[in-house]
């Protein structure tokens, strides 16, 4: 599976409330929700607008920290942003992204190796992501986690278990 987007930077310790500001929880339309992404970080905020979609963020460590709300990868998905790559994520954001077919990469050093704006490509099979500068690896997904981003969530592949056992 292979992603692709232009690098947004951020730096380390953002949570689920600067993601979505939980003002908003009451939104379940993922678009509506996007409409506030990083509404409380208008640094971020105004450099997301900038960028041409798709997105990949790339951000230090700690990223996702705070509530075990599902609207953050919701949200940075309905917004265009088809990665996240840090050097640590928090979690419970973590299952949650990947529940909603978010991919997100672990690298060391992330935010010194991307330049803001720069288009990057992942392939997440083989581990790689691609830059004019160089190639970074990654561990790529267990096949059960690549199973449900390829799937596009936990929502869609039991959706997809029952049409199949109601078939058989």
């Amino acid at each position: 599976m292979r992603v692709v987007g232009r690098v947004v930077k951020m730096g380390d310790n953002i949570s689920t409330d600067d993601i979505i500001p939980a003002r908003y929880l009451h939104l379940t339309d993922p678009g509506d929700l996007a409409q506030h992404l990083f509404e409380d970080r208008p640094e971020i905020r105004e450099r997301m607008e900038k960028t041409p979609k798709p997105i990949v963020i790339v951000a230090g460590k700690g990223f996702g920290y705070g509530s075990s709300r599902e609207h953050a990868p919701i949200a940075l998905k309905a917004y265009g942003v088809s990665a996240v790559i840090a050097e640590s994520f928090h979690r419970i954001f973590y299952r949650n992204s990947i529940n909603n077919a978010l991919p997100l990469i672990e690298l060391e050093n992330a935010p010194v190796l991307f330049q803001e704006g720069e288009e990057v490509e992942i392939d997440l099979d083989r581990g790689v992501v691609k830059t004019r500068s160089g190639e970074y690896r990654f561990p790529p997904y267990p096949e059960e986690l690549a199973q449900l981003l390829r799937q596009g969530g936990l929502k869609k592949a039991l959706e997809q278990a029952v049409q199949a056992q109601q078939g058989a």
